[in-house]
């Protein structure tokens, strides 16, 4: 994976429906101060620095090291590291539900903000630290 780039502004102003939309410009300052990075679009993705990984199976990459894209049904946050290393702060969010590494936000207002804030700073310090060798289903 690798960042296209792109106008975010554009891209943004594309997102639908209006509340989607306006979640994911409070997204992106969310994201930006959690992770002190500029946002980048990789394709229809918003991420936020970026991290390599390498797994056992010699399969090596690159990927945003926090991110998340404004989806029709709900905001995904992408949690590379898992949602697994996120339980107790998951907890505590509000209304929302998981993939292996996904959380889906339908509704930004019902969320906690700081204790997302807390799941993407810790996501992406986990991601930045070094090589990242694990699958989030593996994680």
């Amino acid at each position: 994976m690798e960042p296209t780039g792109g106008d975010l502004d554009a891209f943004l102003e594309k997102v639908a429906p209006a509340r989607r939309r306006d979640d994911a410009r409070r997204l992106v300052a969310l994201f930006r101060e959690a992770t002190g990075e500029d946002p980048v679009l990789w394709g229809s993705i918003v991420g936020f620095g970026s991290y390599h990984y390498r797994y056992a199976s010699g399969r090596e990459g690159d990927g945003p090291a926090a991110a998340f894209a404004p989806r029709r049904q709900a905001s995904t946050v992408y949690l590379s590291d898992g949602v697994g290393a996120h339980e107790e702060d998951l907890a505590r969010l509000g209304p929302h539900t998981t993939g292996v590494g996904c959380l889906y936000l339908k509704d930004l207002a019902q969320i906690d903000l700081d204790v997302l804030a807390r799941i993407v700073r810790r996501s992406h310090a986990a991601l930045t630290a070094g090589v990242f060798g694990d699958r989030a289903r593996d994680a």
